[in-house]
């Protein structure tokens, strides 16, 4: 469990917050680099409780900068995106991806006050098909993020993103919890050839890293020895987990599967879900069309959203179109879907949970573990420290795993040539 003092102080994320403070000290994903287009229309962005509006130039470069022009606070949304720069449409100021003024047409030509006058923009920068911010203090301001999956070829990658009514932290406790996938994620009730249904109290053990902790999940197998998955997780809100084995099975077997999430607040009451698959071998691309399979698998295919949005058909105004016969026969939830599973259970909770009834077990040590993390880190923060993790060179190499490890053998000698990033 955890205080009311200290939930409030991790899961409130706006500017001034304790949490708040923390997040920004991160690079955060914004947007897919494909949601932007050179002297396109601009796009409205909310992360950590912030208004922004975020536009690619003439020249290519994304500028992501205050949602109101610092005039009269008319919406840059409306602003005209020409020529390296955005144009506010109610007086003509014009601004470039710096947030620098370069036209001040409704002032005297020889009027300097556009020299005085900036709108707030953050900087931003692209990879692995992400348009990332920075919103922290530009002197702390750490290298972009270099995660094996953003290193690894487009031919090997495919990102997507999901919309959550929920805080952040339930979220990412989910993404955390290994033990819910033999019960919530169970779709084929009885059938023992899926290796997370043979063992559903799987062991936990926590490493701390200088990047977050490894944890590793065991579940046992009997005679065909023990099924290892291994996680990374990586400050403040990322989970990277193996998939080579698990989905063994499930027809999306062809492409050995590296995965795992990003939650990235909008607010202290919705979320963004970044969803990360890569090839695990180099010599096996994704595909297009593998990939719209998946994403169909996991519930958030093209036909599960909202056209125009990333917001889910199912939700909690439909209870995810929960299904009590099939509930009682085929499946635990009832509900189709991987994420959508997930998502009915953690906006289920509330916007943001009441840690201070929770009865937390031996399964729950990732989640122990992650908020410990985070509340020395805010500690750090309010201290003037760099929190864990915020320097790429502690993760660059880490890669997840997961396989069955026969009788007689350790995981530790098995895995150790799979663990190091390949790309």
């Amino acid at each position: 469990m955890l205080t009311p003092q200290d939930n409030e102080r991790l899961t409130r994320v706006g500017p001034g917050t304790p949490g708040g403070a923390l997040l920004r000290r991160y690079w955060q994903p914004a947007l897919m680099s494909s949601e932007l287009e050179a002297d396109g229309a601009p796009l409205r962005v909310r992360l950590l409780g912030e208004d922004l509006v975020a536009f690619r130039d003439t020249n290519g470069d994304v500028g992501i900068v205050d949602a109101f022009c610092p005039h009269r606070r008319a919406p840059m949304f409306f602003g005209r995106n020409e020529e390296c720069g955005l144009r506010c449409v109610y007086h003509g100021w014009k601004f470039d991806k710096d947030g620098t003024c370069v036209d001040m047409p409704s002032e005297p030509p020889d009027s300097l006050f556009k020299t005085k006058v900036t709108i707030n923009a953050y900087p931003a920068w692209e990879g692995g098909d992400v348009i990332w911010i920075y919103m922290g203090p530009r002197e702390q301001q750490p290298p972009p993020p270099n995660y094996e999956w953003v290193r690894a070829p487009a031919t090997h990658r495919r990102i997507s993103k999901t919309f959550e009514d929920a805080n952040y932290l339930q979220a990412l406790e989910g993404g955390l919890d290994t033990a819910h996938s033999s019960y919530a994620h169970n779709d084929k009730l009885g059938d023992k050839n899926w290796v997370r249904a043979r063992d559903g109290a799987p062991r936990l053990d926590v490493e701390r890293t200088d990047y977050g902790y490894t944890y590793v999940s065991t579940r046992n197998l009997g005679d065909d020895g023990k099924y290892v998955r291994v996680y990374h997780y990586i400050m403040p809100a990322q989970a990277l987990r193996g998939g080579v084995t698990s989905w063994t099975g499930t027809g999306m077997a062809d492409v050995p599967r590296l995965d795992g999430h990003i939650w990235v607040p909008i607010d202290d009451e919705t979320s963004w879900v970044w969803n990360m698959v890569w090839s695990y071998d180099a010599n096996i691309p994704i595909t297009d069309e593998w990939h719209a399979k998946d994403e169909a698998r996991f519930g958030r295919g093209v036909d599960d959203l909202i056209p125009g949005t990333f917001k889910l058909k199912k939700n909690l105004a439909n209870d995810f179109m929960i299904d009590r016969a099939v509930q009682k026969t085929q499946t635990y939830t009832g509900i189709v879907g991987i994420n959508t599973q997930d998502m009915a259970l953690q906006e289920g909770m509330g916007a943001i949970c009441d840690r201070s009834k929770e009865h937390l077990g031996t399964t729950d040590k990732a989640i122990i573990a992650c908020r410990q993390l985070l509340l020395e880190a805010v500690k750090a923060v309010e201290d003037g420290q760099a929190p864990r993790g915020v320097d790429p060179s502690t993760y660059e190499r880490v890669r997840p795993y997961d396989a069955v490890v026969p009788v007689g053998k350790t995981w530790e000698t098995e895995f150790a040539p799979e663990l190091v990033a390949k790309f």
